[in-house]
């Protein structure tokens, strides 16, 4: 990833969403030829010079100061991790012999399998890295959302099944909401890791394959999308609606693991309780039998949609 043409886009989308009224910034009123404010106001409100912040928008500035980022970041309003977005664009680190691509998958260890093994009757729950590849999945999480284990190496990546795989256009009730999360999440991965191949390679296969993708990507959101709530309608059990925290893993940098919950005593509860009995009982080939499917999926009409 070209970072010096990213940083000046994404200072050009910030300021592009800030009204001068907003942003305290003084004019008369009239008609302005630019969306947001102008680079001399975002200059005044930084206390550097147009000129100076013009060249920084332009890349034409290598060693900009901590300081004047920090000015520049109060100035635009950007969040925290807008702010760390800044940082790493205009402050890429230096490559090194301890800085190589993060193209190698790790291994996730012996205890973090165990973990998910733990949580497998009551919570999904998932390891992935900074790309989202899924790198460890318990037998809920395949069950609520694919068997990640059964796709080829390549597809085992929850922004790639999100944006690229039908059922999840089923799956997900605000899918439009759920995949533009995941491309800030991969945008922010990108700024962190610019000289990740596969990361790139993926975003590259998003943009060909997602028609909504580029205009996505193209308004710079920045998020780490550590916690929120999702609405799902499954297949099989119907609506539930679960919520989910991205927790890191500090003796594994770059992992986390994902596990979603439902509120105690809430019909998403007992829905996920029900998927849970649902892919309890299988068949010589580790899958549930048709039998099973079938009375479940009775059970799950008979109760009618959770809310």
């Amino acid at each position: 990833m070209d970072q010096t043409g990213e940083l000046g886009d994404f200072l050009r989308s910030r300021r592009a969403r800030l009204r001068p009224e907003t942003a305290g910034v003084a004019y008369g009123g009239g008609p302005r030829r630019v969306p947001g404010l102008r680079r001399e106001e975002v200059a005044h409100l930084a206390g550097v010079s147009t000129d100076y912040y013009a060249r920084l928008e332009q890349g034409r500035h290598p060693h900009v100061s901590e300081t004047v980022l920090e000015a520049v970041a109060r100035a635009l309003r950007l969040d925290d991790t807008e702010r760390g977005y800044l940082f790493e664009l205009a402050r890429p680190k230096s490559p090194g012999p301890d800085r190589h691509p993060p193209a190698r998958v790790p291994r996730v260890r012996p205890a973090i399998h165990q973990m998910l093994d733990v949580l497998n009757d009551v919570s999904p729950a998932l390891v992935l890295n900074h790309r989202s590849d899924v790198l460890a999945v318990n037998h809920l999480a395949k069950a609520l959302i694919t068997d990640f284990d059964a796709l080829p190496y390549r597809d085992r990546n929850f922004a790639r099944f999100v944006l690229l795989h039908p059922a999840a256009r089923d799956l997900y009730q605000d899918w439009d909401r759920v995949a533009e999360a995941f491309v800030a999440s991969l945008r922010l991965a990108a700024g962190r890791h610019p000289d990740d191949r596969l990361l790139n390679e993926l975003v590259g296969e998003l943009s060909i394959e997602v028609p909504e993708f580029s205009t996505w990507w193209a308004g710079h959101r920045v998020d780490q999308c550590a916690h929120g709530t999702r609405r799902l309608d499954h297949p099989v059990v119907g609506e539930l609606t679960l919520a989910y925290e991205i927790l890191a893993l500090p003796a594994d940098p770059d992992l986390s693991i994902c596990p979603y919950t439902a509120e105690p005593g809430s019909a998403s509860a007992e829905t996920l309780r029900m998927l849970a009995r649902w892919r309890a009982p299988t068949d010589g080939r580790g899958r549930n039998s048709p039998e099973k499917r079938r009375q479940v999926s009775c059970t799950s009409r008979r109760r009618g949609p959770s809310h």
